[in-house]
């Protein structure tokens, strides 16, 4: 990286693939004039969005940081700011930033954001990281400086230990439950559950299939009027759970520690929890739709009288609803069965995020390479 000049800053933001590239790029519109604004001393910013997997193969922070520093070498930038949708670990504590003012990096895990209005704070926290880092490069600065205004919008987020040997000089991590619950829906916003949705049709058509059928059958009819509402509760719990179990044991989406250190199963812990909150968002969200289609099909298809011969209850909107939400559950269950029929790949591809398909490919990738004892 070549040394900043008095009048112009450029600023690169290497961002992963998927999210994080579509954050960094609706970032970039606004952030060098921000970035000027908020400077404060005549000087301009010039930004480049720069989409690569930089992660790839790696969780090792220090790595990344190394990655990050060659990368600029050979490209006319002054600060390379990282962002990345994986879940980075320091001293078995959760990271949120690492930067090094010497060479003018930083590296962003966006999960440590949460999972609320995180392109407002990714470009909050890329503005202080920019700042205190082209802080560093004019002349007469001394040290590092300390991010406050972004340790205030982000707590709990504080200084974290930095080792003699590693390229940053200061790093801030996610610590307590208040910070694993932020960077657990991180990592779930990362993975778009809503996705699940369309990702997984051939499940889906099963579904819709199943609903489809049932609402035609007096004997659902007649069951869904004698279901008390505990007992409708209870079937909707029970077809979502072993809707969002199938998932995770048919798309073998289990992660296990391949290490026996208590960080690797920090991390194994955080990607399961993970793991059944996306596929639980998604599922429900599936419950949802198909309560919705089931009902309107009902309304369009049901006769009132054939209704009340066979179940001797006329047909109001209580008995619409009531019907329609034990067909839902009827069909979560057909879905399940018909998830069956989707490949790993595709289930994968439906609950995760990019780089965390890529993240489990390389594991398995790797467990294929070792030789069996």
């Amino acid at each position: 990286m070549r040394v900043s000049s008095q009048d112009v800053t450029v600023v690169a933001l290497l961002a992963d693939p998927d999210a994080p590239t579509e954050i960094a790029q609706r970032m970039a519109r606004t952030l060098s004039a921000r970035l000027a604004d908020k400077s404060g001393q005549g000087r301009r910013f010039d930004v480049e969005v720069v989409s690569e997997p930089f992660t790839s193969g790696t969780e090792d922070s220090p790595t990344l940081m190394r990655r990050i520093m060659d990368r600029g070498r050979g490209e006319n930038w002054d600060i390379v700011v990282a962002l990345t949708d994986l879940p980075l670990h320091s001293h078995g504590r959760r990271l949120a930033v690492r930067l090094s003012h010497e060479h003018g990096l930083a590296l962003l895990s966006l999960p440590s954001l949460g999972g609320l209005r995180l392109q407002t704070r990714a470009q909050r926290a890329v503005e202080e990281a920019v700042l205190g880092l082209a802080g560093a490069q004019t002349p007469g600065a001394q040290g590092p400086r300390v991010l406050g205004p972004f340790l205030n919008r982000l707590a709990p987020i504080h200084p974290g230990p930095i080792d003699e040997e590693e390229t940053d000089d200061l790093r801030y991590v996610v610590s307590g439950p208040r910070g694993y619950l932020r960077v657990l829906f991180g990592m779930v916003r990362a993975n778009r559950p809503w996705r699940l949705v369309t990702g997984l049709s051939k499940a889906l058509a099963a579904a819709l299939a199943t609903g489809a059928i049932a609402t035609l059958d007096s004997t659902t009819w007649s069951l869904a009027q004698a279901l008390s509402a505990p007992r409708l509760v209870i079937a909707m719990v029970g077809s979502v759970g072993l809707m969002i179990g199938w998932l995770i044991v048919d798309g073998e989406l289990w992660h296990r520690a391949t290490e026996g250190s208590p960080e690797a199963r920090q991390r194994a812990r955080l990607y399961n929890a993970s793991t059944v909150v996306t596929v639980a968002i998604g599922v429900l969200v599936c419950y949802g739709g198909l309560l919705v289609i089931n009902l309107a099909w009902a309304l369009f298809i049901l006769n009132d009288r054939v209704f009340a011969s066979a179940t001797q209850t006329p047909l109001h909107a209580e008995e619409y609803l009531t019907l329609a939400w034990f067909v839902a559950s009827v069909a979560t269950v057909g879905g399940a069965l018909g998830s069956g029929l989707e490949s790993d790949e595709a289930i994968r591809a439906a609950a995760y995020s990019k780089r965390e398909q890529e993240r489990r490919h390389t594991l398995q990738d790797h467990h294929g390479d070792q030789p069996s004892e």
